[in-house]
């Protein structure tokens, strides 16, 4: 790779076993069939720079002297224009300093709408697609604090135990984009929280955020404490040796991997979330690979093409997506159908809440039946392997990815290379153990080879993804 170029990339979308329905990415350094021949080269430039001709003046065509009288009139003309422009110039940085400033203090999602910080979760959507509405609840830190969004004071407060009913927590849930609620419970307040809110019985209950009012203190000592899924939960025990360089996985050690498959081949890894979602790479599901009857998923086996069968419904790809250089490189699939978890078999991963920060070397799992060994093929069997986060400033040193990671990216893996994720990796999981949970750190994006020095693996920063994952719940509840 060279300084300041795009990276190449490992998973591009799909590449399915026994060539059935190939096709190539830009940056493809997986490839295992013959390179191409090269391509013809024309004799010819193929960019001609564009100059703009002389404007020459016919011998013969008259010319006015310069008399007093026009010099004066091209002077004042010249400074009536400078003046004008001036006048021009300040009325759009006045009005463009009012609307960013003053006028623009929130903006609507992806849109450039922007609405004042007073109308954001104020009940009323001002925003074109209803962003301002959208993520007004909120679960906080590894223990599931339930927040809501207080305009007046511009701040996320927690949610006091008093006047709390339990039928609150179902609705919250679904307000957020689940169908159903786990199990609340309550946790004792803790120093740090800075104001509180509680639920204002006086008036009906239909959405949280409308129905609270401020505390200075929460009397109870206890806050809210809501899981809306029962998620994170895996028979794996201790790590054990440490896909490239990986082992064979155990029956439930991963139940939230699933394998994405078109005409029965596989194309790519994904993650279960809720019975109905699951979070994948955009990269895999971008052109041809966008129609969502076209895939087949995978769940409850670690062998490649077994388990429980499930359909497609939507896809859903985030709209920040740059298929160049992969930032914002995630996608949601809607099941037609919800995966049951009454098994061991099948269960999902944590989505991480807010305020949950990862920290540099913390010990991350990777897993999926991509390539074993760079140029390979698929793994008939999950495969899994144990490694850490690497901070983005390492990443992004000139020998390493010389800039290239952006805050939708992090990275994971060793500089000294030998365990890696590969080809047919793409959308799988990269996750961590926490306060007893397993929590989706990111989903696998791309890399520079497989488990080569210094070209770790480069994955889907979920946190950065949570508002967006959870305004498509609620929008395709």
């Amino acid at each position: 790779m060279y300084p300041n170029q795009p990276p190449y990339y490992d998973n591009n979308g799909y590449q399915p076993d026994h060539n059935i329905y190939h096709t190539q990415g830009p940056y493809n350094v997986y490839q295992t069939y013959p390179p191409p021949p090269p391509p013809y080269v024309s004799p010819m430039p193929q960019y001609l720079p564009q100059v703009t001709p002389h404007q020459s003046v016919p011998a013969n065509h008259p010319t006015s002297s310069k008399t007093w009288i026009s010099f004066s009139r091209k002077t004042l003309l010249c400074i009536f224009s400078t003046l004008l422009l001036l006048v021009v110039a300040v009325i759009v940085a006045g009005v463009l300093c009012w609307y960013f400033l003053l006028r623009c203090e929130r903006k609507c999602g992806t849109s450039s709408t922007c609405v004042q910080a007073s109308q954001w979760c104020d009940g009323t959507a001002q925003c074109p697609n209803g962003e301002d509405e959208a993520y007004c609840v909120r679960l906080y830190g590894q223990n599931f604090i339930l927040q809501s969004y207080y305009p007046p004071k511009s701040a996320w407060l927690s949610v006091c135990f008093d006047d709390w009913n339990s039928v609150y927590g179902p609705k919250v849930c679904q307000a957020m984009g689940y169908k159903s609620t786990y199990s609340g419970y309550f946790l004792e307040a803790v120093a740090d929280f800075q104001g509180f809110v509680s639920v204002n019985s006086s008036v009906p209950f239909v959405r949280l955020y409308t129905s609270i009012r401020p505390r200075d203190s929460c009397p109870s000592g206890k806050v809210i404490s809501l899981r809306c899924i029962d998620c994170g939960y895996s028979s794996k025990q201790a790590p054990s040796s440490r896909i490239v360089g990986g082992t064979v996985a155990r029956t439930g050690d991963w139940p939230w991997q699933v394998s994405l498959q078109i005409r029965q081949s596989h194309v790519c890894g994904g993650s279960i979330i809720t019975p109905e979602w699951i979070v994948t790479a955009a990269h895999c599901v971008e052109g041809s690979n966008a129609m969502a009857s076209a895939w087949t998923v995978y769940a409850g086996s670690i062998q490649r093409s077994s388990g429980q069968v499930f359909f497609v419904d939507k896809i859903i790809s985030h709209p920040n997506y740059d298929t160049e250089t992969k930032d914002y490189d995630i996608a949601l699939m809607k099941l037609k159908s919800s995966v049951s978890f009454s098994g061991n078999n099948i269960k999902p991963v944590c989505l991480p809440n807010e305020g949950m920060s990862w920290t540099e070397s913390q010990s991350c799992w990777i897993s999926g039946w991509g390539y074993t060994y760079q140029g390979g093929s698929t793994s008939s069997f999950l495969m899994a392997a144990n490694i850490p986060l690497i901070s983005s400033t390492v990443c992004n040193s000139p020998s390493v990815y010389n800039g290239i990671i952006t805050s939708s990216m992090i990275c994971a893996g060793y500089l000294s290379g030998g365990v890696d994720t590969c080809q047919g990796d793409s959308g799988g999981p990269l996750v961590t153990k926490t306060n007893n949970l397993w929590w989706l750190v990111g989903d696998t994006s791309w890399g520079s080879g497989c488990a080569q020095r210094n070209k770790p693996g480069v994955y889907g920063n979920v946190t950065v993804f949570l508002e967006w994952i959870y305004n498509q719940m609620q929008v395709y509840t």
